[in-house]
């Protein structure tokens, strides 16, 4: 395949362009040269989605197999990259998020549940930041009727994450001794590998599939304790987890999900947020490997620890309990505990 892809050296992206290279496929990359260096074998057109013109410029005279947008997120810049690749690209992936679902995290959702209600020309200030995916995933399929794939990832982990949910508990794992876990081992999670969603959009392509798909992992595959196990295995650490109670971490000031990435506490707002159905995707082919060697890759790619520690960010709030806090409250946790 003849395959165009709006980003393509950051993670996701990465490992779809990875893939797409290892298959054989030839690959357009158009980015703005910022996040990192071109992949070998990619060809790389440097511009920026938002100018039309650009887009309407790389697009002159060519034409794709499919289009892989992974790095939409208004409705509105989506719009202007479909509008500028029709009659181009037969095929537009969009790479969305289950946050298009209105009811994500109350209910652990499917393909039928209703997406949120935001136009296909949305801007940030109309909708909350939550709900923009959904207006994207219209801009793409008004725009390429018939001829859209969407792709809806849960919790993404797996080598070269830049966020650094994952990243942060294996370096935090590797400084050895007494760690913070919230809550239960025994909490289920739902995780994917970037390089299974790569797998499994690319073969949708080479299909001439359309339609739309959660992608994420199997319900009650892994839990929380099995992939903090898989970190201490990885990293060789002499480290001991201590569970402590959400309520009392909470009541600590800590922060669920940015402070202690992918810790979810239970309550009625987020019981759906291990829960989501990837039924069809499974149906239609996608396969995800266990979690501990998706640990184990990725804490080969960091190097084993032996490098310089990225700022980690979840939008613009940073990722990982500050070790002085941690520190602290484990110690209100042990007297706590030495006082019961």
């Amino acid at each position: 395949m003849k395959i165009l892809l709006i980003g393509g050296t950051v993670f996701l992206g990465r490992a779809l362009v990875d893939e797409a290279l290892r298959r054989g496929h030839e690959v357009t990359l158009f980015n703005r040269g910022q996040a990192g260096p071109t992949p070998s074998g990619a060809e790389a057109v440097q511009g920026d989605r938002e100018d039309e013109a650009a887009l309407r410029a790389l697009a002159r005279g060519r034409t794709w197999d499919c289009v892989i947008d992974t790095c939409g997120f208004e409705p509105r810049t989506v719009r202007r990259s479909v509008r500028a690749l029709a009659g181009h690209v037969e095929t537009y992936a969009f790479v969305s998020s289950f946050h298009a679902y209105a009811d994500w995290p109350a209910q652990g959702v499917d393909e039928s549940f209703p997406r949120h209600a935001c136009a296909s020309d949305a801007s940030p200030d109309d909708v909350p930041y939550n709900a923009l995916k959904a207006g994207c995933e219209r801009a793409v399929e008004e725009g390429s009727p018939g001829r859209a794939l969407i792709v809806n990832p849960g919790i993404i982990v797996g080598p070269g994450e830049n966020v650094g949910r994952l990243p942060w508990w294996l370096e935090t794992i590797a400084r050895g001794g007494r760690v913070l876990a919230p809550g239960s081992p025994d909490r289920a999670i739902q995780l994917i590998d970037a390089r299974d969603i790569a797998v499994f959009t690319l073969d949708r392509l080479a299909e001439g599939g359309t339609g739309r798909y959660l992608t994420t992992g199997v319900r009650e595959s892994t839990t929380m304790g099995e992939l903090l196990r898989a970190c201490v295995d990885a990293t060789g650490a002499e480290t001991e987890l201590v569970w402590a109670d959400e309520r009392f971490l909470q009541d600590h000031g800590v922060a669920p999900w940015t402070e202690v990435p992918l810790w979810v506490p239970e309550s009625p707002e987020a019981v759906g947020a291990w829960a989501a159905s990837s039924v069809k995707a499974l149906a239609a082919g996608l396969r995800c490997r266990p979690i501990a060697e998706t640990v184990a890759d990725t804490w080969r790619a960091l190097g084993d620890g032996g490098h310089p520690r990225p700022k980690y960010l979840q939008g613009k709030t940073p990722v990982g309990l500050d070790r002085d806090k941690h520190d602290a409250v484990l110690a209100a946790w042990d007297d706590r505990g030495s006082r019961a």
